[in-house]
C-alpha cells in the first residue's frame, strides 16, 4: 500500500521505517505512536529524499528535541566550518539541524548536510530566496519564492520554515501596535518589505495550495513560522503576536486536511511568568500541533549568557507543553557562533530539555538520573561520566584537580559525607 506522507501511513496504518527508529528511541506502543501522528499530534520530518535519516518524532509523549541553527553569513562565510558545526552538534546529541545560510553557494551547502547528516534538517528558504536571487527585496516574484521552496524539498529538507501566517491583516496588527523591537524574525522583516512595497498578500498565504502541494509531494512537514515573535520580554504576548498564532491555527487545520505535518513555531523573548499562559493558548488556537520554541529568553539584559537566560525559559516552556526547543547561544544578539558557543548552547538546551522531560513524566526520562544518583552513591566514578549528559566536560574537570583520595573530589576530600556514612554503614 502506497502513502505519500506519514501523515498519511500512519492514518492508513502502515509502519514506516522512520515510525520503527522512534520505537526504538522512544518509551511509546506503536498504536499510540500511530494515532498521534494521524491526528498531528506527533511529526516525524522525514523528507522522501533524505536517504540517510534517522526517524525522530517530536510531539507529545515524546523525549522534548533540540535543534542547533547554524549557516553562512556575508561576513562570515566557511562552509566548511557549518558542516564541522553540524557534525559536532550531531555527535553531542542533537535532534535537528537548521541551516539558515544567506550567502555563497548555498544548494551546494544544503546537499552536503543532507547527504552527511543523519538527522532531521530544516531551512528557510526565504533567507535563500534573497541570496539565490540577488534582487532587491520590491522584485522577487511569487514564482521565484516558490521555486525555491521546490528546490528545498527536491534536495532532501525534512522541515521547511514558511511565515504562512504572517498576512495582511497580521501585519496590520504591527503598524497598529507599536514594539519596542518591531519585527526581529528575518524571514518576517522580509515578508512585511515585500507585502507593504508591492502592496500584495504574502504569497505562501494566498496560495497556501501551493505550498502544500509541494509538502505533500517531497513529505516536507511545514514549521509555520512566527514572523511576528516577541523580540523583548515588552513585546511578548501582544496583538500581533496572537494574531498570527490564530492564523496558524488555520492553516494548520488545512495542511492537516492535505496529510501534511506541521509543527508551529513560537517566542522569542517571553518574561517567565508569562511562558505558561503562551503554551496553554498556543496548544488550543494550534489543535495540539507541536510546537517548536525559540529559547524563550526570560530577560533582554544578559548577553553573551543568553545561553542560560534562554534555558530557564525553555525549561517552563517545555514542561508546559512546547515539544521542540531551538537552541540559543552565548553569541545570541552578538555574532556568528563558533564551534564552542555551539556546544555550549546544545548543552543548555539539552540539559533544560530533559529538566522539562521529568517534569511533564516523559517515560524513561527520570531513570537516567536514578541511576547517576546510584554511581554517586557508590562513588563510581567511571559510570557517573559514561552517564554524565557532556561525558568529556566532566572528565576534564575531575582530572585537573585529582584528591590525594582518589575515591572521593577535591571538594570535600577526606570530609566526604558519601564516602563517611558508607564507612559508617
Amino acid at each position: 500500500m502506497l502513502y505519500t506522507t506519514q501523515m498519511d501511513a500512519a492514518k492508513k496504518g502502515i509502519f514506516t521505517k522512520q515510525m520503527e527508529d522512534v520505537i526504538r528511541d522512544e518509551q511509546i506502543s506503536k498504536e499510540e505512536l500511530m494515532e498521534k501522528i494521524a491526528t498531528g499530534k506527533i511529526v516525524i520530518p522525514a523528507n522522501k529524499n533524505h536517504k540517510n535519516l534517522r526517524g525522530i518524532a517530536v510531539g507529545e509523549g515524546t523525549k522534548t528535541k533540540v535543534n542547533v541553527n547554524l549557516g553562512v553569513s556575508e561576513d562570515k562565510c566557511d562552509p566548511n566550518a557549518e558542516l564541522e558545526k553540524a557534525q559536532t552538534a550531531v555527535k553531542y546529541k542533537a535532534d535537528a539541524i537548521m541551516d539558515l545560510s544567506t550567502f555563497g553557494d548555498t544548494a551546494k551547502h544544503r546537499r552536503r548536510l543532507v547527504e552527511e547528516i543523519p538527522v532531521m534538517i530544516g531551512t528557510v528558504p526565504m533567507y535563500d530566496a534573497v541570496a539565490k536571487y540577488g534582487k532587491n527585496i520590491k522584485d522577487m516574484t511569487e514564482e521565484d519564492l516558490f521555486r525555491v521552496v521546490e528546490e528545498h524539498a527536491k534536495d532532501g529538507i525534512d522541515f521547511l520554515t514558511i511565515h504562512a501566517g504572517f498576512n495582511r491583516v497580521a501585519a496590520e496588527r504591527v503598524d497598529n501596535n507599536p514594539r519596542l523591537t518591531h519585527i526581529v524574525s528575518r524571514g518576517g522583516s522580509i515578508l512585511y518589505e515585500w507585502m507593504k512595497l508591492n502592496d500584495k498578500e504574502n504569497p505562501f498565504y494566498e496560495h497556501y495550495d501551493r505550498l502544500l502541494d509541494i509538502c505533500e509531494k517531497y513529505d516536507v512537514t511545514l514549521s509555520l513560522g512566527d514572523g511576528l515573535r516577541p523580540g523583548s520580554i515588552k513585546d511578548s504576548t501582544d496583538a500581533p503576536q496572537i494574531q498570527e498564532l490564530i492564523i496558524l491555527g488555520e492553516l494548520t487545520k488545512r495542511a492537516w486536511k492535505r496529510n501534511v505535518q506541521v509543527m508551529i513555531e513560537g517566542p522569542g523573548h517571553v518574561p517567565l511568568n508569562e511562558i505558561v499562559t503562551n503554551m496553554q493558548i498556543q496548544k488550543k488556537l494550534c489543535h495540539g500541533a507541536p510546537f517548536y520554541i525559540l529559547g524563550p529568553i526570560v530577560t533582554d539584559v544578559a548577553p553573551g549568557y543568553d545561553h542560560i537566560t534562554s534555558a530557564i525559559g525553555g525549561t517552563l516552556a517545555a514542561a508546559n507543553g512546547a515539544d521542540f526547543l531551538c537552541y540559543v547561544t552565548p553569541a545570541e544578539h552578538l555574532r556568528l557562533p563558533d564551534l564552542a558557543d555551539m556546544k555550549e548552547g546544545l548543552m543548555a538546551s539539552r540539559i533544560a530539555a530533559h529538566a522539562a522531560d521529568i517534569a511533564k513524566g516523559v517515560k524513561g526520562a527520570i531513570e537516567w538520573d536514578h541511576k547517576m544518583s546510584e554511581a554517586r552513591g557508590n562513588l563510581d566514578w567511571k559510570t557517573m561520566f559514561d552517564l554524565a549528559i557532556d561525558p568529556e566536560k566532566a572528565r576534564e574537570y575531575r582530572a585537573s584537580s585529582m584528591p590525594i583520595d582518589g575515591e572521593v573530589c577535591t571538594m570535600c576530600g577526606d570530609l566526604c559525607p558519601i564516602k563517611r556514612t558508607k564507612k559508617d554503614a
